[in-house]
């Protein structure tokens, strides 16, 4: 995208000081667009983040609760996870919804490609989707996961989305895109 546009940015060396199965860093020596020596330091991730609002016949859905260790606080968010590089998002969408809500979904709507979720130092994209024709069963979220789970009307998550009560970048984008789509009939 944007391909009509020259990078003014001059890499010259770029090591790898640390890596795991989620994240490597890269710290590059670089020019700078004002021609000046630099630096850059950029998280490159190892999965794409996907996530999923499910909405049944009334309008509900359900959102997650979990504490986040990298922020140290709690968050209310849509389900979501980490989509390995080369796995389908649509099939990562399915699985999470499964594992944290334990909703199956019929009918599956993008709403999200290829997202943009910290471009100044990450590389991570994310996706999302509308669930809908839902079978509700039991949440097995993994070992390393403590969620609540919460079933609320959209016009409530929308309110706690303008309150900041939601944070999450990948939640909220699709949070108010889903409104835009039902407000245009699409939905």
């Amino acid at each position: 995208m944007n391909s009509n546009y020259k990078n003014p940015w001059q890499t010259h060396e770029i090591k790898n000081p640390y890596s795991n199965p989620w994240i490597k860093v890269e710290h590059a020596t670089v020019t700078t667009p004002a021609g000046t020596p630099g630096i850059y330091g950029v998280v490159r991730f190892q999965n794409i983040a996907v996530g999923v609002l499910p909405l049944d016949d009334e309008m509900n859905t359900w959102i997650v609760g979990q504490y986040r260790y990298t922020l140290n606080q709690y968050s209310w968010e849509i389900p979501e996870g980490g989509c390995p590089l080369g796995t389908s998002p649509l099939q990562t969408a399915k699985r999470e919804l499964k594992e944290e809500t334990g909703i199956i979904a019929e009918n599956w709507m993008p709403v999200l490609a290829e997202i943009q979720l910290s471009n100044s130092v990450t590389d991570e994209i994310g996706y999302s989707f509308v669930a809908k024709g839902l079978t509700i069963g039991a949440s097995e979220p993994e070992e390393t996961e403590e969620l609540d789970i919460k079933k609320i009307h959209f016009t409530e998550l929308l309110d706690m989305a303008m309150k900041e009560q939601i944070q999450d970048t990948l939640s909220l984008c699709t949070i108010f895109k889903v409104k835009l789509l039902l407000d245009q009939g699409v939905l």
